[in-house]
């Protein structure tokens, strides 16, 4: 039986990765006394010095792995790509939009992308769809809750 058109484990890390950071990002420093200023710097910071960082930790996991493929630059490119690319379409809602606006269709479609990642997944691994989706939305959603009450707390501290 033929595989998936792409192979999504060149994609997964990268998109859920992204989604998760950028999205508890964006509700955690909405607390800060510049909001918008500090969301792009630190979105922009992390699309690149994370990104490398998380990109190089999959090239030395692969080439650590034995008997997986021998040339893992495919996965480390595409993870380093698509990384980018998500956050990217973040730091560009965030310029483009009121900051509110910005995070709630941020979140919408952080969300949409990882529930679709998730149907992928699961339909491919032929395991639960519903399951996975809850799953992975579940997780996603806690990460999110946690930052913006972090970043209420963080925000108190120095508005005290």
């Amino acid at each position: 039986m033929p595989g998936p058109a792409f192979d999504l484990s060149r994609f997964s890390f990268g998109i859920t990765s992204a989604i998760v950071t950028s999205l508890a990002l964006m509700i955690g420093l909405n607390q800060t006394h510049d909001p918008k200023t500090s969301i792009v710097g630190a979105l922009l910071l992390i699309a690149i010095a994370d990104n490398i960082a998380d990109s190089l930790g999959i090239h030395i996991y692969r080439e650590s792995v034995p008997g997986t493929e021998s040339n893992p630059r495919v996965n480390t490119i595409s993870n380093f790509a698509t990384r980018l690319g998500v956050m990217m379409l973040f730091v560009a809602a965030v310029l483009l939009l009121p900051l509110t606006l910005a995070i709630v269709l941020s979140v919408a479609a952080g969300l949409a992308l990882l529930t679709v990642l998730s149907y992928y997944i699961a339909h491919n691994q032929k395991t639960s769809v519903p399951r996975s989706i809850v799953q992975h939305l579940g997780i996603a959603m806690v990460v999110i809750v946690l930052s913006h009450f972090l970043g209420q707390q963080i925000g108190n501290m120095f508005h005290a």
